[in-house]
């Protein structure tokens, strides 16, 4: 089988929006902040231009924020002397710098226009769907009002984010346990993987463990290894989970996990099981499906246990709580 020329140039996670957050609302900062939409939609631009992986980061950190303790901004919180917060859990260290990165410039922008008002859970919420535009993807609307949290653990992450090595039953109680049906989480998964980016420890049993991965195209396994052979002294190595067209947002990672090209084995496993084959087949066969239910599913995961009034704070800083000495 002939790989595209593009595998050769890999680079170095439906339902209605619940009523108990009707105090979001889509022009929160229309009057307080009326500059915030195209302030966030400039400095993505910019930002995406200059480091292309940034879309896929930004998607991966907010996925991650959402999950633990609900979308708070809570993963932007740096660790201090008396508190080891999420970003320092083992699972959030790959977690890339543009994200962190574009967050931290839209902040400096909206504090500068209208300071001690949006908050940095919005302005997560908010750049990850503007990336997603700007890679091909679908527009969906969020909702804003969000408060940034008072609470960032590391103890909390465990149990709650999927590992690349997770089994489907792990994957889907998972996602069960954040209300998402197993629908929603492939949707959620391609989504987040047509245009992510892995390091090689995250899949190297596959390749060179004592017992490597049958599964895996030969040929694919191959290119693979050769790709990743310095991961263990070089743990930047990374490779994109869509090999045939990495910096767009499309249906093409579903299209390759039918052809055994699936770099995770949490990704191969939505093959091997009819509580999941079935839907990755629907979504490479029509990319209109997988953007509405993506659409869908990802408007539910942005208002995932949000704080509102006086539950969270406006931070003036997005690492750091207002009340640290």
């Amino acid at each position: 089988m002939a790989f595209p020329l593009l595998f050769f140039l890999l680079i170095t996670s439906l339902s209605s929006i619940p009523l108990s957050h009707s105090k979001l609302s889509l022009d929160y900062y229309a009057k307080t902040c009326p500059r915030f939409d195209s302030i966030v939609q400039e400095i993505v631009y910019s930002k995406q231009t200059q480091a292309p992986t940034t879309a896929a980061a930004t998607l991966r950190l907010f996925f991650h924020d959402c999950a633990v303790d609900g979308c708070d901004a809570s993963v932007l919180i740096r660790s201090s002397a008396t508190n080891k917060s999420e970003r320092d859990n083992d699972i959030n260290h790959s977690l890339a710098g543009d994200a962190y990165d574009v967050v931290s410039r839209i902040k400096t922008a909206v504090e500068l226009e209208c300071p001690g008002i949006v908050s940095c859970s919005d302005i997560l919420a908010m750049a990850t769907r503007d990336l997603i535009i700007m890679t091909g993807g679908p527009h969906y609307k969020v909702r804003l009002g969000r408060k940034d949290g008072f609470v960032s653990q590391a103890s909390h992450v465990e149990g709650h984010i999927s590992r690349a090595n997770n089994s489907l039953n792990q994957m889907i109680a998972i996602f069960q346990s954040m209300g998402f049906t197993v629908q929603e989480m492939v949707a959620l998964t391609a989504g987040g993987h047509t245009i992510g980016f892995a390091h090689c420890s995250e899949f190297s049993s596959r390749l060179f463990g004592k017992n490597p991965d049958p599964t895996l195209n030969p040929k694919f396994a191959e290119a693979l290894k050769r790709h990743c052979a310095n991961y263990s002294t070089d743990p930047n190595i990374a490779v994109f989970l869509d090999i045939v067209t990495p910096g767009r947002f499309d249906n093409n990672f579903l299209k390759n996990l039918q052809k055994g090209l699936g770099i995770l084995a949490s990704d191969s496993a939505l093959m091997k099981d009819p509580r999941t084959v079935a839907i990755v087949n629907q979504y490479a066969l029509d990319n209109n499906l997988f953007f509405r239910d993506f659409s869908r599913a990802m408007e539910k995961l942005s208002v995932l246990g949000v704080k509102t009034g006086h539950k969270g704070e406006v931070r003036k800083r997005c690492d750091m709580f207002n009340n640290v000495d």
